[in-house]
């Protein structure tokens, strides 16, 4: 499968100078100091906490969580300060991977939590992720209502009677939970050489423990969670050359490699090949689905593989819009056993409603086990397409007017083939098919093809004249 950009170096997200403060269904994002503040944190803070409160009709009980990012302690403050004076009861979880505190928000019975993060994205970005009392993401009709009020600075009077506590036992409540779901016994009987490259981020300490759980002997890359990154967080092929070779130097069975909240997962195999992270969501359904009855969902930019090994299974695959919350949507709706997103993100409703690179790595290495072969001729065996991933400015092409001018022309263009405009345009052709759409975390369109064969799968890209 190939990832290749307009430019042979994918542009990245904007210049901080650029940046404006990114609001979507996946949350807040922007520049730390410019358009990401602790004035910004407490007043969305504020809004989702002035939401809970309508929905529920009384003071929402809180969690607060964050990534390592040297800026996280001070945002953070900032939302604990804002649930404090609203009267909320707030628990401070610290730093712990986001699909942690999914886990732990479900485990003291809270109502929501905020999450410190801009996942992927470099050191100069964080935001804030919030979570409904499920642990899910909010819906993108709920997600437009807090951002409303954040809009127009809604916020619930200040109340006494609002208190702060800590609870340090994330970690160990989200792996308890993910190994009373998948026995490690088969899996502890392996004994695997396993790299992890936590990227000095928030699933370190977990993403560790888990492993050594699992009985492996592991080689661990930036396992210090102090939120410099060792190299570009997101984890994809080009930023991931340590860890391939770090694989082959180990003589490893697999590598894994985390982001920065650790709810998205990239797989290596043992020849430190990197699979990708379209692969990720196909070998973790691969394997639940083998052993449980029910349905799979995925995004619209998600690779058919997935569809693939539903059907082997009798099994269905509902889509979504892209974004883990509208995932879990199709999820909760359908009674999905599993999904996820073509990120490297698996959602694995039995331990939370979240993506999460704990449950990713365990489901990989209990596949592993299940089969004669090693990872790399499992994979060799499975479905293959070829994927081109664009990334388009769109402060270079007219910003959203053009684009949605574009996906009108292509609407028209394509009107005979099989149109889903839930999110952007997904268009399905006999030999593959195209998404365009803009990104819910930077100000860019994203565009996405995916067939039998790369030449194809270029050309369907292409189609999107921007």
């Amino acid at each position: 499968m190939t990832d290749s950009t307009n430019n042979p170096e994918p542009p990245g997200p904007p210049k901080p100078s650029d940046a404006p403060l990114m609001l979507s269904v996946s949350g807040a994002r922007g520049i730390v100091g410019k358009t990401m503040t602790e004035t910004v944190a407490h007043e969305y803070a504020s809004a989702f906490i002035s939401f809970l409160h309508d929905k529920l009709g009384r003071l929402p009980v809180m969690c607060v969580a964050r990534d390592s990012r040297p800026s996280g302690s001070s945002l953070a403050q900032a939302v604990i300060n804002a649930c404090v004076e609203a009267g909320c009861e707030v628990t401070e979880l610290g730093i712990v991977a986001t699909p942690t505190a999914g886990v732990m928000i479900h485990a003291l019975n809270a109502d929501g939590g905020v999450v410190i993060t801009a996942s992927h994205n470099p050191t100069p970005w964080n935001g804030l992720k919030c979570l409904d009392g499920n642990g899910l993401a909010p819906s993108a009709e709920e997600a437009g209502e807090i951002i409303t009020r954040f809009h127009n600075k809604v916020s619930l009077p200040a109340k006494d009677g609002g208190t702060h506590s800590v609870n340090e036992q994330g970690n160990d409540t989200h792996i308890s939970k993910l190994l009373g779901t998948i026995d490690p016994a088969p899996i502890r009987e392996k004994q695997y050489r396993v790299v992890l490259d936590s990227i000095n981020g928030a699933g370190c300490e977990s993403g560790y423990k888990l492993l050594e759980l699992l009985g492996c002997e592991i080689l661990q890359l930036n396992g210090e969670p102090h939120g410099d990154f060792a190299h570009t967080p997101e984890p994809k092929a080009e930023n991931l050359e340590d860890l391939c070779d770090a694989v082959v130097r180990f003589d490893a069975d697999v590598g894994f490699a985390q982001d920065p909240d650790a709810d998205r997962l990239a797989v290596v195999n043992q020849y430190g090949g990197y699979i990708g992270e379209e692969f990720t969501l196909a070998l973790a359904a691969m394997r639940w689905l083998e052993q449980n009855d029910g349905s799979a969902a995925a995004n619209l930019s998600t690779s058919r593989m997935i569809d693939d090994i539903a059907h082997a299974k009798g099994a269905t695959v509902y889509r979504s819009a892209v974004g883990e919350a509208n995932v879990a949507g199709v999820m909760q709706e359908h009674g999905c056993v599993i999904g996820g997103e073509g990120n490297g993100g698996v959602i694995f409703p039995k331990v939370c409603w979240v993506r999460d690179s704990l449950a990713g790595m365990a489901l990989v290495l209990d596949l592993m086990q299940s089969r004669s072969e090693r990872l790399a001729e499992i994979v060799d065996a499975m479905p293959h397409y070829e994927m081109i991933k664009k990334t388009i400015d769109l402060k270079d092409c007219g910003g959203i007017p053009a684009l949605d001018k574009e996906i009108e022309r292509l609407k028209r263009e394509y009107a005979n083939d099989t149109i889903n405009d839930s999110d952007g345009l997904r268009i399905d052709f006999d030999e593959g098919w195209l998404h365009v759409r803009a990104s819910n975390t930077e100000p860019i369109a994203r565009v996405i093809a995916e067939a039998s064969d790369s030449l194809t799968a270029f050309k369907l890209a292409n189609r999107v004249k921007l």
